[in-house]
């Protein structure tokens, strides 16, 4: 019953941090051993109980202030002296825009809806259809779980417990993949669409984009250099980036006001509970699984299933696909990990590091995919543009996705190079 409780709460739209702790309250209640409700509030507050979580808001507040400080605008403007040029330029400005401030946000949904608004009308003015601009546009949201930072890299490397700016450092090669791969598609549909020939700008413009541009240029080089270097943790970098955002869009660009603030903080107060209590829930969730002894059962299912780590990895993508369609990634992160990742290393010796890139990539895939999409509907919010007309364009791109993550499944050493 506690299962189809728990499919009961999910498919009447019960909030999913809602649906977690009730369902972990069912199991308790129904299993007879009341002694656990003495270690619920435990387990509740036990699941945040971690400094690496601190940077998710922080993370969140940098993107808030990037926005309204007109940072986001910049950085466009700077993508636009590197690939403006080329055929279906605007094509390859989005992209490449998405990939600067996946190096930011940490959070695909956060920045579908921030490049959706800011990159959609344009492509539309130039002759490009909507529904493939909003593709690109949510395409790119999927670079942010694996070009660091990323909110569910911090996550996962919290729960595997290792350290976060390994994890991160594992993410930059794949990141550097899947956007060669995004290029590779924006190219072949340019030259059958035959979409217009961008144009570079002139020098003037060039040196004013670049001048304009190096400020917010320099927030994800804080975070990445600060974390590569060994200057500051994860948490450190999130926060000297948030610094960062508000002293260049209040005093260099001057487009972010001090009133701006109680209204900016409040929206990341909100955001980042929300993620702060679907942790906490998820968490307890987790506890009643690990203590009915679900991993030691999938663990021995799966040995009789495969031998061989690549099918297992492939195993894993083609489950998390699936959950990745009705639960939410990081929800789902904290359901699977306890689960899947002690099978991951010691029946199939498969490293940490890369079975993190591969969850939390094929996870997150689940934004763009029916039947829930969040991200789809994130996009078609900001556009007004159908879900589904955005998913049928957006097709090529997640076929990209697969194939990367074959190839991560495939070649550990993708992951591992840098470490």
């Amino acid at each position: 019953m506690t299962f189809t409780v728990f499919l009961i709460l999910l498919f009447c739209s019960v909030p999913i941090a809602l649906v977690l702790a009730l369902t972990a309250l069912w199991y308790i209640a129904t299993s007879g051993n009341s002694v656990l409700f003495d270690s619920y509030p435990q387990q509740l507050f036990g699941a945040i109980e971690s400094y690496g979580l601190l940077a998710i808001p922080l993370f969140m507040l940098t993107g808030e202030l990037m926005n309204e400080g007109g940072l986001t605008s910049r950085l466009i403007n700077l993508a636009r002296i590197l690939v403006g040029g080329f055929r279906g330029g605007l094509a390859y400005i989005n992209l490449v825009a998405n990939m600067m401030m996946a190096a930011i946000m940490g959070s695909a949904a956060s920045q579908i809806a921030i490049m959706s608004r800011a990159m959609v009308p344009a492509m539309e003015k130039e002759g490009y259809s909507g529904s493939y601009a909003a593709a690109i546009t949510s395409a790119g949201g999927l670079l942010s779980p694996i070009i660091p930072p990323s909110m569910l890299f911090v996550l996962f490397g919290v729960l595997a417990q290792i350290p976060i700016a390994e994890m991160f450092i594992a993410g930059i090669v794949p990141g550097l993949l899947m956007s060669l791969l995004f290029f590779i598609v924006i190219a072949v549909i340019g030259l059958v669409q035959e979409y217009p020939k961008g144009e570079w700008p002139d020098r003037a413009k060039r040196r004013e984009y670049l001048v304009m541009g190096l400020p917010a240029g320099l927030i994800p080089m804080v975070i990445i250099g600060g974390i590569l270097t060994g200057l500051a943790t994860p948490t450190e970098s999130a926060a000297l980036a948030s610094l960062a955002a508000l002293l260049i869009g209040k005093y260099i660009y001057k487009d972010l006001k001090f009133s701006h603030l109680p209204e900016i903080l409040r929206r990341t107060a909100l955001n980042a509970g929300m993620v702060i209590m679907l942790i906490s829930a998820a968490g307890v969730f987790g506890w009643v699984v690990v203590y009915e002894q679900i991993p030691q059962a999938a663990a021995a299912w799966i040995a009789q299933q495969t031998s061989d780590p690549f099918m297992f990895m492939l195993m894993v993508v083609g489950v998390l696909i699936l959950v990745g369609m009705v639960i939410d990634g990081i929800a789902a992160l904290i359901l699977v990990v306890p689960i899947l990742l002690p099978i991951a290393q010691q029946q199939f010796d498969i490293s940490a590091y890369q079975f993190g890139v591969v969850v939390c990539l094929t996870l997150v895939t689940g934004l763009l995919t029916p039947p829930v999409g969040a991200g789809l509907f994130i996009g078609s919010s900001m556009t007004g543009i159908p879900p589904m007309q955005i998913f049928r364009s957006l097709l090529p791109f997640l076929l990209a996705t697969l194939v990367t993550l074959v190839l991560l499944s495939a070649f550990p050493q993708l992951v591992l190079m840098l470490l």
